[in-house]
Formats: structure tokens, C-alpha cells, sequence
């Protein structure tokens, strides 16, 4: 579909007044070719300092997701595309994991995502199961950029067919082709997370979250979400967003998303 982006200078002062909660992808949102820019933790200290409540929402998996709601300044993590939240909870020194899934089902899903992962590596020989994956809990990554030269759209493609054929939701993000078993989303835990973390219907109050994005598996926020952003980098999907953000920045990754935040603060 033709995605038309306004720039996020134009974004209104009574939005910036307006936007209370701040929902993030990582890769190549907060990330730049791979790194987290200092300027990313000075944003998000800067929004905490504001008031603004954060979440990251990634594919990325529960290892690194307990990292970041133990170090980072956020509210919270939504990890594996909505297989679950964690929440570290300062005053209590505890951390809060809630999953989509029993431990039952999770066991059961992996041994079928296994079998999965044999047909795509014999099917997609340029592709491999991604460095994070000993990490996951939920999903199977398949690695198709990241640390493997780049495959063209045909190859990634193939991938999602091996995980759709197979019964399994796949999803694209500017790394990785994830899959797993299950009804959830991203969008479906975030929703979850609202309601057990700070007592609200997201479906009420959707007009005071920004979503910061950069690819298709955030496309389903990007359509939900009135207000949505997408780092400049997003224009090399554009060709193949079901749905796209309102405005976008100039700058790419991390250093894109710090320029949101100075434009949200000014």
C-alpha cells in the first residue's frame, strides 16, 4: 500500500501535552546498525523525568527483555511479539513475568517449532536461527540480516511459508522472520500489560500513547495506534506495510527516536 508520513515537526503542541505513554519497538527503532545510541538513554531518562510512562515492545527474547526491565528507565517490556511482559518492580526488588501461555503449552510449542526450524533451514539455506534464539522462550527466530548477508524479499517470503504452512503466525521485523504458536500479538499483550499495570482500557485512552516503530511486524500497532511514528528507515518497507505510522523523523534508528523525544519535550 502508498504510505503517506507527515514529518514529526508537525506534530501539534496540545498532542505533546496530550501523550502520557510512550510504546517502543528496539531493533533499528532504538538501535542504529545495531547499537543502542547514548542519545537513546538520555531520551528515555528525559521522558521519565517528564512524567511519560515507557515500554519497549519487541520480538527480541526473554533473556535480554529481563535485562532491560531490571537496567533500563522503562515501566515495563513486552517481549517475543506479545508472548509475554515483565515489569521489575523497584520497591519490591521482585520481577513480575506474565506469559500468553502455560509452561505446558510453551513446551509443547517448542517441540513443534522445532521441527519447523529443519524445514526452513533446509528450504532457505542463506537464512539461520538467529544468536538470541537460546534466549526464547516462545517463538523461533530466523535470522535473515543480522548476522547472515541480507536475503531478498523471495527468500524471506519462503520463510514466513514454512512457519505459515505449518499453522504458526509469522511475522517480519528488520532482522528476523519470528514465529510461534498462538492467538497473541504484540498489540494483544500491550493491551494485557495496560490493564494489569496501570489499571486502563487501552481502548480508551489510545489517544495518549505514541507508538514508535520501523517495520512490518509493527504494522498492527502502526493501525491501531492514532498516533504512531516510524524512524526514517522505515521507508525501506514501504512497498509492503499493510499499515504505516502518521508521521515519521529524519533521523534513523536511536538517533530518529531521540528526535521524536525532543519534538515531544519542546
Amino acid at each position: 500500500m502508498v504510505v503517506t508520513m507527515k514529518p514529526i515537526q508537525a506534530f501539534s503542541d496540545k498532542l505533546k501535552i496530550d501523550i502520557r505513554y510512550i510504546l517502543t519497538d528496539i531493533d533499528d527503532t532504538l538501535t542504529c546498525r545495531g547499537r543502542l545510541p547514548a542519545v537513546v538513554f538520555d531520551a528515555m531518562e528525559r521522558l521519565k523525568s517528564a512524567g511519560r510512562s515507557i515500554v519497549p515492545i519487541t520480538g527480541r527474547p526473554a533473556g535480554w527483555c529481563d535485562h532491560m526491565a531490571r537496567m533500563w528507565p522503562i515501566d515495563g517490556v513486552v517481549g517475543e511479539n506479545g508472548a509475554f511482559y515483565f515489569r521489575y518492580d523497584d520497591n519490591r526488588k521482585k520481577m513480575d513475568r506474565q506469559y500468553w501461555k502455560s509452561p505446558t503449552e510453551r513446551e509443547r510449542d517448542r517441540a513443534r517449532l522445532e521441527k519447523i526450524k529443519h524445514v526452513i533451514l533446509k528450504t532457505v539455506p542463506g537464512c539461520r536461527i538467529s544468536a538470541d534464539q537460546s534466549f526464547r522462550e516462545a517463538d523461533l527466530a530466523i535470522d535473515y540480516c543480522e548476522d547472515v548477508a541480507p536475503l531478498p524479499d523471495s527468500e524471506i517470503e519462503k520463510i514466513v511459508t514454512c512457519f505459515t504452512s505449518a499453522g504458526a503466525q509469522a511475522m517480519v521485523s528488520s532482522i528476523h522472520v519470528n514465529g510461534w504458536f498462538g492467538d497473541y500479538n504484540k498489540l494483544a499483550m500491550a493491551r494485557r500489560m495496560f490493564e494489569d499495570l496501570f489499571g486502563l482500557n487501552i481502548e480508551n485512552i489510545k489517544d495518549r500513547v505514541l507508538f514508535v516503530g520501523d517495520s512490518p511486524n509493527d504494522a498492527p500497532m502502526f493501525a491501531f495506534f492514532t498516533h504512531s511514528v516510524g524512524v526514517a528507515n522505515i521507508r525501506r518497507f514501504t512497498g509492503r506495510l499493510d499499515h504505516g505510522p502518521t508521521w515519521i523523523t529524519r533521523a534513523e534508528g536511536g538517533f530518529g527516536f531521540a528526535e521524536m523525544v525532543d519534538v515531544l519535550l519542546s
